[in-house]
């Protein structure tokens, strides 16, 4: 009769082993870090929808460390890819080292094969290192433009992948959607997409506490990634 696992031993979900299975093109996946005690967190606001002509990302710029407003200035979108951009919320550290992760995969992918990852590689990949459990709660947003258009991935913190034409995160992504619902229109331009952003991130901003200090505006065509910020989000509607 086969010997049954120790229940014991067996790994908790998100801490399952990974070697050889889901590994990045350099070296290892990271061991998982979840001391569970108080860390600087993007409570968040962050969208993402994609237009006509490319990808539009917003989000605003609160970090959180308990009740307390850490910063007001949070960096909460990172250009990742030539044409590829990702939104953070939850543990800072995390998400910085996930970005970080993400950066060198990417150039390391484009120097030994002479071309970019598609998004879909990308998705793919980001899902992988969130599966591995080594970056503890980060819901992030992927926005990109390829070959084959523009593309929104919603990745959540267990790694699943879902391409969708628009998508809100983060604390504040409740009231967010109210405002992608009722506004979001397919073939949209980007400027049309920013104002739809803006008045997204802005009715979450005025419910939820976690949420504020300005926003983030992240434009993505096949030009490549721009990213600016606003400390008063009336600049952008």
């Amino acid at each position: 009769m086969p010997q049954l696992p120790d229940g014991q031993n067996l790994p908790l979900p998100g801490q399952q082993t990974t070697d050889g299975i889901y590994e990045p093109e350099l070296g290892s996946l990271p061991e998982p870090d979840t001391d569970k005690g108080e860390m600087t967190k993007t409570g968040t606001t962050t969208v993402g929808l994609t237009t006509s002509e490319g990808v539009v990302l917003a989000t605003d710029r609160r970090a959180s460390l308990g009740n307390m407003v850490s910063s007001k200035q949070a960096q909460k979108i990172a250009e990742i890819h030539p044409r590829g951009a990702l939104t953070i919320s939850g543990a800072v550290s995390a998400a910085q080292a996930l970005i970080s992760n993400l950066q060198a995969e990417v150039d390391l992918y484009e120097a030994r094969r002479g071309e970019e990852m598609t998004m879909q590689a990308l998705s793919t990949l980001t899902s992988n290192f969130l599966r591995s459990g080594a970056f503890f709660i980060v819901q992030p947003i992927l926005g990109g433009v390829d070959d084959e258009g523009s593309h929104i991935y919603a990745i959540d913190p267990s790694g699943s992948v879902m391409e969708e034409e628009y998508n809100a995160t983060g604390s504040g992504s409740p009231f967010a959607y109210g405002v992608l619902e009722q506004q979001y229109e397919e073939g949209m331009s980007n400027e049309e997409a920013e104002t739809v952003a803006a008045h997204a991130v802005k009715s979450a901003v005025e419910r939820d506490t976690a949420s504020g200090n300005g926003i983030i505006v992240s434009t993505i065509t096949d030009e490549g990634v721009t990213i600016d910020e606003y400390e008063n989000l009336d600049q952008v509607l």
